[in-house]
């Protein structure tokens, strides 16, 4: 059986483990948005970034990209994924169902935000979200550059997130 992981921020740029297939996927009910806090990967905790999730919103979409691990590496994609993504708890792993373009439904391992976690902040405008971005630093780097990647491998698969496009022309002005 294959295993599929659900991409929608880093993971479209830097999956970190063999892709043996990469195919636009469609996840519903959830959209992807900068609402969670980083103060490990793209800001500290006096000086905390922001990264994508994926809030549980009624009618809503994301579209992303579904990977299918390489055959004989799941169970090392899976705990790699663990120790990147759960590092916190903000993130919530899930097995949820994607449409990929043809039509077909895969189910893929998905982290979305938990709503009640400490480091959840839905709702910031986009223009406190762009000044966060352009002033964090994290343990990966600077904020700007995960949302600039993001942003530019989203555009590559035709998959423009006009908020995203904003940010990034905003945090450009900013940080000029």
């Amino acid at each position: 059986m294959t295993m599929w992981v659900f991409g929608y921020g880093s993971l479209l740029w830097n999956p970190g483990f063999p892709v043996a297939r990469r195919e636009v996927a469609v996840l519903h009910r959830y959209a992807r948005s900068f609402c969670m806090t980083s103060i490990h990967h793209r800001g500290t905790e006096d000086h905390p970034g922001l990264v994508l999730a994926l809030d549980e919103t009624e009618g809503a979409h994301c579209k992303g990209l579904a990977l299918s691990v390489e055959p004989g590496h799941e169970e090392q994609t899976l705990a790699e994924l663990r120790a990147r993504e759960l590092i916190s708890s903000a993130y919530l792993e899930r097995d949820l169902e994607v449409e990929l373009a043809d039509g077909s439904i895969v189910t893929a391992v998905t982290y979305v935000i938990d709503p009640h976690h400490v480091q959840y902040c839905g709702g910031l405008s986009l223009e406190k979200q762009a000044q966060m971005i352009a002033h964090a630093v994290g343990g990966r780097g600077p904020n700007s550059e995960y949302l600039y990647n993001t942003a530019s491998h989203l555009a590559e698969i035709g998959l423009h997130d006009q908020d995203l496009d904003w940010l990034a022309s905003r945090v450009r002005e900013i940080t000029a």
